[in-house]
């Protein structure tokens, strides 16, 4: 029993990928959802659609039947000309997939990012990319970076994700992608250091908790990292993703 999972922006994309990958039709499978997509709001809270495909074994019993049956009363002659006709069929299936891997996926991506930056009103987008092992960087630039960035980035790290699932659904192996937009990771990286520091030195000086706002991880990391050599303090994260936040704590009560 064959079988694939597969995911996509939507279970029916999902399904159609999982397809082309097994060269079989939707009446030759079963189809289990695992995981319903959702899109959000901007791509906030997204996720992508998760499905596990099986060929249905009936259907190979039936083949292997239809096979011996044509061996038994068919002359020779038809045997290799029947054999001709199921590569050519063999071709047909497995053509859509061989389509799918000739997909440039850093184009897909570009055409996405586009797109969305199309749909928020922003023409004048510019984009480069760069490649290094399985980490693929877009920068972008734009008169209207604000609107790609949103409020501390969340409109950016919502892009960011869609856009590393596009990339993933035609790249032939697993790829990381980051979206910087006129170098604001880097302007965002500073500014959480200097409040990281900011707010040790006020746990330290009141002798209690911190808690800052709810931030992604590798944000939370930045802050963790910055405090590392500090022995007065020690950092910790609390609370559920997306709402996942982190507290500085004095040890010096």
């Amino acid at each position: 029993m064959k079988q694939i999972t597969q995911i996509g922006a939507t279970v029916q994309e999902a399904i159609s990928l999982a397809l082309q990958q097994l060269g079989k039709t939707r009446e030759q499978v079963d189809v289990e959802v695992l995981q319903e997509g959702k899109k959000g709001f901007l791509g906030f809270g997204a996720r992508p659609a998760e499905v596990r495909v099986t060929i249905k074994e009936e259907q190979i019993v039936v083949k292997e039947v239809q096979i011996q049956e044509s061996l038994v009363a068919t002359p020779a002659e038809e045997v290799f000309g029947e054999q001709v006709q199921t590569d050519d069929v063999s071709e047909e299936l497995i053509q859509p997939a061989e389509e799918q891997l000739n997909v440039d996926p850093i184009q897909e991506a570009k055409a996405y990012i586009e797109s969305v930056a199309e749909s928020m009103g922003i023409n004048d987008l510019h984009i480069k990319h760069k490649t290094e092992g399985k980490y693929t960087t877009f920068n972008l630039e734009s008169e209207k970076a604000a609107l790609l960035i949103g409020k501390r980035g969340q409109t950016l790290n919502a892009l960011q994700q869609l856009t590393q699932l596009v990339l993933n659904k035609s790249a032939k192996s697993f790829m990381l992608v980051k979206i910087d937009v006129e170098d604001y990771r880097e302007r965002r990286r500073i500014a959480l250091e200097q409040l990281a520091e900011r707010m040790a030195d006020k746990a330290v000086r009141t002798g209690k908790q911190v808690e800052l706002e709810p931030m992604p991880s590798y944000e939370r990391k930045i802050i963790h990292h910055a405090l590392t050599n500090r022995l007065d303090i020690e950092t910790y994260s609390e609370g559920v993703e997306p709402n996942r936040y982190l507290v500085i704590e004095s040890t010096n009560n």
